[in-house]
C-alpha cells in the first residue's frame, strides 16, 4: 500500500527558522501563546481582506511586534537587523545561503 505524501509545512527555510524562534521564545517566558494569538490573528485579518501578504509574512509581522512589546528588542533593533538581513540577501549568490557577517 502506497503511503501518502507528507505535508510540507513550509515553503522555505526562514519560515521554519521563524516557527523555531518563536516556540522558544515562548518556552523562555517571553510572551504567553495567548499573547501570541492575539498578535498573529492581529496580522492575518488583513491578509484575508486584501490577500497582499502571505502567512508567513503576517507571522514575521507579528513576531517583530511581540519582541518590542515584550522588550524583547527596540524597534530600532527590528529595523537594523531587518535591514542587515535585506542587504545580505541581495549580496548572496542565488542558491547560497544568506548569512550576516558579524
Amino acid at each position: 500500500m502506497l503511503r501518502p505524501e507528507p505535508e510540507i509545512a513550509f515553503d522555505a527555510p526562514w519560515q521554519a527558522q521563524l516557527f523555531a524562534m518563536t516556540v522558544a521564545l515562548q518556552e523562555a517566558g517571553a510572551f504567553s501563546w495567548a499573547d501570541w494569538t492575539v498578535e498573529l490573528g492581529a496580522e492575518l485579518e488583513p491578509v484575508t481582506v486584501d490577500g497582499h501578504c502571505g502567512y508567513y509574512g503576517a507571522w514575521l509581522r507579528a513576531f517583530e511586534r511581540i519582541l518590542v512589546a515584550r522588550g524583547v528588542a527596540t524597534a530600532a533593533e527590528v529595523a537594523a537587523l531587518t535591514e542587515a538581513w535585506h542587504a545580505a540577501a541581495l549580496a548572496t549568490p542565488h542558491g547560497e545561503a544568506i548569512a550576516l557577517k558579524r
